[in-house]
C-alpha cells in the first residue's frame, strides 16, 4: 500500500542540542524497502507536534515542533533495480533553519525480484545536509547510510497474511550522531512491521517501527494511515524517542502523502 515519504531526525549535543530532519520513502520513522516508481513524483508534508510542554532541548522552553516538506522521484526505468532520490526543506524555528535543505537516495530490488518469494532488498542514505563545517555548532551532515531486507509473510490455511517484516542496520556520521555523553553513538538496528488491514478496508494501513541507538534518531513509532485515493493518504502516528535530551519530547505526527 505505502511508499510514504517521511522525515528523519538528526541531533547535536551539549549547548547546541536540537533536531534536524530528512526523508526517503519510509514506514513511519525508519526507511522502508519501498521505492518510488520511475517518473513518479511524490510530495510529503509532515508535521511533528510535541506531546508535552516539557522542554528537554532548551531549559525553560517547550521543544519546537517540526515541519518537513519534501519531494522524492523514481529515477530508474527498470522493474528489477529501482532507485529514488529526494530533497527536503525543513523548518523548526532555530539556528538549523539557516541550512534547511537535506538530500536522500535509495536503491533496491522488490520482493520476488531476484527469484520467486525472494525478500525485498534496499540500500540508501539520508540526512545528507549542507552544513559540514567542523567548527559549526549546528552541523546538518548526519549522513546516515543503511541496508534493509523485507518480506511479506505468506498466507496459511486460508488465513490472510500477518503483514510484512523488515530489518536492517544503519550507521551515520560519528561526529554528529552522539550520545548524551558526547561520544560517538552513530549506528543501530532498524526493525518494522506493517500491514494493510483488509478485514476493515483496503484503504487502512498500520505499522510499528523501531530505530536503535541512544542518540537523536533512535525511537519507537506506531501509527495508522488512510488512503483517500490511490494517490493521497494521511498518516497519524506517535513517536517515543530513546533519548529525550537529544531528540526532545515525544511527538504526535501527521504525514500527508501525495503522488503527483
Amino acid at each position: 500500500m505505502k511508499t510514504m515519504h517521511k522525515l528523519f531526525l538528526a541531533g547535536c549535543f551539549a549547548a547546541t542540542i536540537t533536531t534536524a530532519w530528512a526523508t526517503p520513502s519510509t514506514q513511519i520513522w525508519i526507511p522502508s524497502t519501498d521505492i518510488q516508481p520511475y517518473g513518479d513524483l511524490h510530495l510529503g508534508l509532515d508535521n511533528y507536534f510535541r506531546a508535552s510542554d516539557h522542554g528537554y532541548l532548551s531549559p525553560g522552553a517547550r521543544d519546537p515542533n517540526v515541519f518537513d516538506g519534501g519531494l522524492t522521484i523514481g529515477v530508474l526505468p527498470f522493474d528489477l533495480i529501482q532507485m529514488e532520490v529526494g530533497a527536503d526543506y525543513v523548518s523548526y524555528g532555530n539556528a538549523y533553519d539557516a541550512n534547511p535543505y537535506y538530500f536522500n537516495a535509495k536503491l533496491g530490488i522488490p520482493e520476488s525480484g531476484l527469484f520467486t518469494n525472494a525478500p525485498a532488498l534496499a540500500i540508501g542514505g539520508y540526512n545528507f545536509g549542507t552544513n559540514s563545517k567542523k567548527t559549526s555548532p549546528v552541523r546538518t551532515d548526519q549522513d546516515i547510510v543503511y541496508g534493509l531486507i523485507a518480506k511479506t509473510l505468506p498466507e496459511f490455511w486460508g488465513l490472510p497474511s500477518l503483514g510484512r517484516l523488515s530489518g536492517g542496520w544503519y550507521a551515520g556520521n560519528g561526529e554528529v550522531l552522539v550520545g548524551t555523553d558526547g561520544k560517538k553513538e552513530n549506528q543501530g538496528v532498524l526493525l518494522s512491521w506493517d500491514r494493510t488491514m483488509s478485514e476493515i478496508s483496503d484503504k487502512l494501513w498500520a505499522a510499528v517501527d523501531y530505530q536503535g541507538g541512544d542518540n537523536a534518531v533512535g525511537g519507537l513509532s506506531f501509527g495508522i494511515a488512510w488512503a483517500f485515493t490511490p494517490k493521497v493518504s494521511l498518516l497519524f502516528g506517535y513517536d517515543i524517542w530513546n533519548q529525550h535530551s537529544l531528540a526532545g519530547a515525544n511527538t504526535f505526527t501527521t504525514q500527508l502523502d501525495i503522488n503527483l
